[in-house]
C-alpha cells in the first residue's frame, strides 16, 4: 500500500451518521478555536516595545511570546486524559477561565519574571482550550461534514490570526500592557460553552482503554510522524513570527500596526486556503496535502531570508499561511481518527504538545543562531528544516501502526 493510500484508507469510508449540532454550538467552538492562535500572535506587534521597556534581549522577548507553549506541551496530555475520562465540557470551561485570568495578568505585570510566570499559567488554560475545542469538533461531526468543518476551523483560526494581532497593534499604541486585556474574552467564552455545548460522554465510556495509555500513543509510528510534522510546522511558524518583525526593523518598518499587517497576511492566506480545504481533500490524499504544505513553508522562509525590501517580504507570511491552511485540518483529522479507542483526547492533546513545543523551542534554537550569525542565516536553516518534512512522511509507510 502506498503512503497516500495508507493515510486515506481508514478515513474515506467514515459515514455522515451524526446529526449536526445547533449552529450556535459550532459558532462557539470555532470562536474558541481562535483563542489558541491569539495566545501568541496578539503580542507580536508589541514585542519590540516590550523588549525595550523590560530591557531584555530578543531571545527573552521571544520566550514571552512562546512560554505558554511549554505549559501546553506539559499540561496538554493531562487535560486530554481528563476529557477522555470525564467528558469535554467541564475541563474546557475551566481552561477558558484560567486562560482569561492568567492571560489578563499581563495588564498589571511590570517585571519580566512575573510576566513569564503568568505566561506559563496561561498556557495551562490554553492546553484545555486547544484539546477541548478540537475533540469537540471531531466528536460532533463525521465524514465529509468533518472535512468541511475542520476547513472552517482552519479558516476561523486564520481569521483570528488577522483580528487578534490588529487588536494587539491598535492597543499597543497605548502601551505594551494593553493587548493583554483581550485575553479576558475567555470569561464570556467559558460561560457560552457551559450553556451551549451538549454533554458529550467520555470517549473511554463503553470502550476498552488503550493499553499503555499515553506511552502507547507515543509508540505508534504513524502518530509519531504526524506529531513530528506538527512540531516542525509550528516551530517554523514561530521562527517567522519572532524574526519577521526584526527583519522589518532592518528595513525601516517598526510601527506596531504595520508589523501587525504582516502577521495578518499569514492568517489571511490561511483563511482562504481553509475555505478550499474540503474540495482539495476530496481530490488529493493526505500525503500530497502535507507535502504541499511543507513546500509552501520552505518557499516562504526562503523569501524571508532573501527579500531586500519590505514589499517582497510580504510574500513570506502569505506563503507560510497557505501552508498552514492545508496542514492544520489535515493533521487534525489524521491524528483524531488514528487514535486508539478511548484515547482521542489524549492523542489530540499530544498533537498540541508537539505543536506548542515547537513554538517554545523556536526562539531558544534560532535566537542564538540569529545573534551569532544573522537573521537571514536563521531563516536559511529554517528552510532546510522545512525540507525534512517529505522525508518524515515517506521514510516509513504511514499506514496502520
Amino acid at each position: 500500500m502506498s503512503t497516500a493510500r495508507g493515510l486515506r484508507g481508514e478515513l474515506d469510508h467514515d459515514p455522515d451518521t451524526t446529526p449536526a449540532p445547533r449552529p450556535a454550538v459550532l459558532a462557539v467552538l470555532l470562536f474558541c478555536s481562535t483563542l489558541t492562535v491569539m495566545a501568541g500572535t496578539l503580542l507580536v506587534p508589541v514585542l519590540g516595545v516590550m523588549r525595550e521597556d523590560l530591557a531584555i534581549d530578543s531571545t527573552s522577548a521571544g520566550l514571552v511570546l512562546t512560554a505558554h507553549g511549554l505549559s501546553i506541551a506539559v499540561v496538554g496530555p493531562f487535560a486530554g486524559r481528563l476529557m477522555d475520562r470525564f467528558g469535554l465540557r467541564g475541563p474546557l470551561v475551566c481552561g477558558l477561565l484560567l486562560y482569561a485570568v492568567a492571560g489578563g495578568a499581563g495588564l498589571v505585570t511590570t517585571s519580566f519574571t512575573a510576566l513569564l510566570i503568568s505566561r506559563f499559567l496561561f498556557g495551562a488554560g490554553a492546553a484545555a482550550v486547544f484539546t477541548g475545542t478540537t475533540v469537540a469538533l471531531l466528536t460532533l461531526y463525521r465524514g465529509s461534514a468533518r472535512d468541511r468543518i475542520v476547513g472552517w476551523r482552519s479558516t476561523a483560526i486564520s481569521l483570528g490570526g488577522i483580528a487578534w494581532p490588529l487588536f494587539g497593534g491598535a492597543l499597543g499604541a497605548l502601551s505594551w500592557h494593553s493587548p493583554f486585556a483581550v485575553y479576558l474574552v475567555g470569561l464570556p467564552a467559558g460561560i457560552a460553552v457551559l450553556i451551549l455545548l451538549p454533554r458529550t460522554p467520555p470517549s473511554s465510556r463503553g470502550t476498552a482503554r488503550a493499553p499503555g495509555g499515553t506511552r502507547a500513543l507515543l509508540r505508534s509510528p504513524r502518530l509519531l510522524r504526524l506529531y513530528a510534522v506538527s512540531l516542525i510546522g509550528s516551530l517554523l511558524l514561530y521562527v517567522l513570527a519572532v524574526f519577521v518583525p526584526q527583519r522589518l526593523a532592518e528595513l525601516g518598518v517598526e510601527r506596531p500596526l504595520l508589523v501587525a499587517l504582516y502577521t495578518m497576511t499569514t492568517s489571511l492566506s490561511g483563511s482562504v486556503v481553509g475555505l478550499c480545504y474540503a474540495k482539495a481533500r476530496a481530490r488529493l490524499g493526505y500525503t500530497v496535502l502535507l507535502r504541499t504544505a511543507a513546500a509552501a513553508w520552505a518557499l516562504a522562509l526562503l523569501v524571508a531570508a532573501t527579500a531586500g525590501q519590505a514589499v517582497p517580504l510580504l510574500a513570506a507570511p502569505a506563503l507560510f499561511g497557505a501552508g498552514m491552511g492545508i496542514s492544520v485540518p489535515a493533521l487534525t483529522v489524521l491524528i483524531g481518527e488514528n487514535a486508539p479507542p478511548g484515547s482521542r483526547a489524549r492523542a489530540t492533546s499530544l498533537a498540541g504538545s508537539a505543536a506548542f513545543t515547537g513554538q517554545f523551542l523556536a526562539p531558544l534554537l534560532f535566537g542564538p543562531l540569529a545573534a551569532a550569525a544573522s537573521i537571514r542565516t536563521a531563516f536559511l536553516v529554517a528552510v532546510a528544516l522545512a525540507a525534512t518534512v517529505p522525508f518524515v512522511l515517506t521514510q516509513r509507510r504511514l499506514g496502520n501502526a
